[in-house]
């Protein structure tokens, strides 16, 4: 038995659904369904009996305590996070409160559960938490790719948050003995992604007949990862990561954000012709965002050398599977764009 938080949103619905297929392992799945969450992306595990889905809050200490004590999980998994950084712009409380004070309760919670168990348990109990590149700040266009031992140096409330839970996590392990191992990961993207980040919402758009807008000038680079690759990181980590270890996992993708809308036009250009003409003519350039980071660049060796993962997908293999699945989901995309949806969109982007 495994413990996944946030498993409902972008990454962690599709961990489940990695682990389900590879796995006869049972998971419990604690998500409070946040505008992100989506039990739809879990339907296939709908009467599976493997798949224990509980609505709750990381925050609430009694539940989580609870959760541990009943199903007695051998790791816990911590994806749940505020991820957006145009929302923790606009709102930066909510992001204190559930990677900061959220990873804190999680972290208190796992410490009582594992002080409590007999030698063989803590043995093979570990707690993986998942963050993100985006605390390491931004790269010069020149400079190495950030390592493991790159500080910190977030420019944004989300970057900010992500950066102080990873710290918490950090000396969770130094202090008390907490078996935890943490991940930094690149940007992801493939299936079930919320229709708010790059390359849903140029799909999304393209589809139909909206404009494309690029921050900036477009030449912001980051690193991309296809979200399964990052799945079977997880896992590999869960199998044989060292606790008090961090591992990057990138996608050795650099892409100007600009290249990325480039591509995936001519990639519906061939998938799904319009025939008012090449999507290209969609784009159009939109005032940057604060404090936007120049450039993201992960160095995954580590991994690769101690844990033997690479990603499987090229960015150019990638991105024809997330497209294809839109284009055949069309449907869940409809689903999620509700009324709060759009007014995220005119507020942010018009």
């Amino acid at each position: 038995m495994i413990l996944v938080t946030g498993g409902c949103g972008f990454i962690g619905s599709n961990f489940v659904l990695e682990w389900s297929r590879n796995s006869s392992e049972s998971i419990v799945n604690l998500d409070a369904m946040t505008y992100a969450g989506n039990l739809q992306n879990l339907a296939s595990l709908r009467d599976d009996d493997r798949h224990i889905f509980i609505k709750g809050d990381i925050g609430d200490m009694e539940l989580v305590r609870s959760l541990l004590s009943r199903y007695q999980p051998r790791a816990i998994i911590h994806f749940a996070a505020e991820s957006h950084v145009d929302r923790s712009i606009h709102g930066p409380e909510v992001f204190v409160r559930t990677n900061i004070q959220g990873t804190f309760t999680l972290l208190e919670s796992a410490r009582i559960f594992y002080s409590q168990l007999d030698p063989s348990q803590k043995a093979v109990f570990r707690f993986i938490h998942v963050s993100t590149d985006e605390v390491y700040g931004s790269l010069e266009p020149e400079a190495a790719p950030f390592t493991e031992s790159t500080p910190f140096a977030p420019n944004s409330p989300y970057a900010a948050s992500k950066a102080a839970s990873d710290h918490l996590a950090r000396a969770w392990y130094h202090t008390y003995g907490l078996p935890v191992i943490i991940t930094n990961c690149s940007n992801n993207y493939g299936p079930y992604q919320f229709p708010e980040k790059l390359i849903p919402l140029m799909i999304s758009n393209a589809l139909r007949g909206l404009p494309l807008p690029v921050y900036g000038d477009g030449l912001n680079v980051r690193d991309w990862l296809y979200v399964v690759d990052h799945c079977k990181a997880i896992s590999r980590v869960i199998e044989a990561g060292a606790p008090g270890r961090t591992y990057n996992i990138g996608g050795w993708n650099e892409k100007k954000n600009i290249e990325i809308v480039e591509i995936i036009c001519s990639v519906l250009d061939e998938m799904h012709p319009d025939p008012a003409g090449s999507y290209r003519r969609l784009i159009s350039f939109v005032r940057d965002r604060p404090g936007h980071d120049r450039r993201y660049a992960i160095d995954a060796t580590r991994i690769a050398e101690e844990l033997h993962w690479r990603p499987q997908e090229t960015f150019e293999t990638g991105i024809r599977k997330t497209i294809a699945w839109y284009l055949a989901n069309e449907s869940w995309v409809s689903a999620v764009q509700t009324g709060e949806y759009q007014s995220w969109i005119e507020k942010n982007y018009c």
